[in-house]
């Protein structure tokens, strides 16, 4: 596919996703997770993954927000020497909290561990359909946030496909890789850069991905269990034919999501996370909050949010916040750091029919809104703000549970042109992301709100 064509692509599937088109819900194929051998985690790895992707009881339950709570990202560490692990590629597990080896390093490896973050698109797209690509960026992002504040030094959403594809050693069939952290602090900037370096491998006996073995490999043969990725890609699910409802659509996201990562630029760019000081405790209970979510917070607790979600992610989406109350108002941060109106009137039962009609929206006590990427946006742009908007609204919403706040974010938004209703051109402003907020139930007192 030309880059040409992967713009029109792309364009054209921006504006479906947007559209009032219904999706069509389908059964997604089984989701094959990592077996064979595994390893526990060493302290340095266990505490970042433990406070970020890993499953609770149920498998269910996660200190990070999902679409769906469907939590389609899969983490591939890359071990460089001089960790406790033998070096190598691992897969994560979140649900068993363990690691699979996947294979080994190859000799430019550098020390400290880095993860590939990749999609695994079957069961969002069976739920979403159409919809699922931009949910899946925003999952990317906040999974990425979920590892920063656990941590890790230093987050990557702009990556190139390719270098993320070769750094773990993924090809074109696996789960879409579309970001990167550095999980301890030895990593070095280049650090894909030298595990995407290609070596000779002995393919004597190789007869297929889950029993390769690597003559590079110094450990024993019993440990290399070589398992393929986690995520795999299917372009009809289980039990449906390729024109049955739906059906191609996980086909389609993965192509999307491939094109995005083509598209980048060759160049990418490490972002240093913000340090985090809050207590363990804290990062395990930010999960999403249940509707309804009254009571608005006050002026101070906006501009903190507001602040936060500029702060983290500069370049990013822009960022607004819609409120009730007496004053009912779209407010942002004004030059001089002071809540300033948009626009006036109560904006969340609009806000609540975009959102999917959850009707709860209109009486929440607040919407963080990110908006941006106008309908013409390169696919550079369109990958970098949605992936960014996660990003940011997962330090956000960590932001909200430290000042007691009770929060949920808000991903799927259909006719979302924040820009055309108020007043300004169409196709250029768009809702990306939301996260509803609210006070604890025993702040909220009649009269916090005003839903008419």
């Amino acid at each position: 596919m030309t880059h040409a064509d992967a713009t029109h692509s792309i364009t054209a599937a921006l504006t479906r996703a947007r559209s009032a088109e219904q999706p069509v819900e389908g059964t997604p194929a089984p989701r094959p997770r990592p077996t064979g051998p595994s390893t526990t985690l060493p302290p340095e790895l266990d505490r970042v993954l433990r406070l970020s992707l890993a499953a609770g009881p149920g498998g269910r339950l996660r200190p990070v927000p999902s679409a769906g709570a469907l939590h389609p990202v899969d983490a591939h560490l890359l071990v460089g020497p001089g960790s406790a692990l033998p070096a190598g590629r691992y897969a994560y597990h979140p649900l068993t909290h363990r690691l699979h080896r996947r294979g080994p390093a190859p000799s430019t490896a550098p020390p400290g561990t880095v993860a590939v973050l990749t999609v695994t698109v079957e069961p969002t797209a069976a739920h979403y359909g159409h919809r699922a690509w931009p949910l899946l960026l925003l999952d990317i992002g906040h999974a990425a946030a979920a590892l920063a504040l656990g941590g890790c030094p230093a987050v990557c959403l702009d990556a190139p496909g390719p270098l993320l594809a070769a750094a773990a050693r993924l090809d074109a069939t696996d789960a879409p890789p579309l970001a990167a952290v550095r999980i301890t602090a030895d990593c070095p900037p280049d650090a894909l850069l030298r595990w995407a370096v290609h070596e000779p491998t002995n393919t004597t006996n190789r007869t297929d991905r889950t029993n390769t073995t690597d003559a590079t490999d110094s450990t024993d043969a019993t440990d290399r269990t070589g398992q393929p990725p986690p995520a795999r890609i299917r372009p009809a699910r289980l039990g449906q034919g390729a024109g049955a409802p739906n059906a191609g659509e996980p086909a389609d996201t993965h192509r999307i999501l491939a094109a995005l990562g083509q598209c980048a630029d060759t160049r990418h760019h490490w972002q240093p996370a913000p340090p985090v000081e809050v207590p363990d405790s804290v990062l395990l209970t930010r999960r999403s909050a249940p509707p309804p979510l009254l009571g608005a917070p006050d002026d101070a607790q906006l501009v903190t949010l507001l602040r936060t979600a500029a702060a983290v992610h500069p370049g990013g989406p822009s960022w607004c916040v819609a409120t009730g109350g007496p004053r009912p108002a779209l407010v942002h941060l004004g030059d001089h750091g002071r809540l300033e109106a948009l626009a006036t009137g109560d904006a969340r039962p609009t806000l609540a029919f975009w959102a999917a009609r959850q009707r709860w929206i209109a009486t929440t006590g607040a919407m963080l809104l990110a908006h941006g990427c106008p309908d013409d946006a390169p696919p550079a742009q369109v990958r970098a703000l949605h992936q960014g908007a996660g990003y940011a609204m997962g330090h956000a919403q960590l932001a909200a549970a430290s000042m007691g706040l009770r929060s949920r974010p808000i991903g799927s938004w259909q006719r979302a042109d924040l820009g055309a209703a108020i007043g300004r051109a169409p196709g250029r402003d768009w809702v990306l992301h939301g996260l509803a907020i609210g006070r604890q139930p025993d702040e909220c007192h009649e009269g916090d709100d005003d839903p008419s």
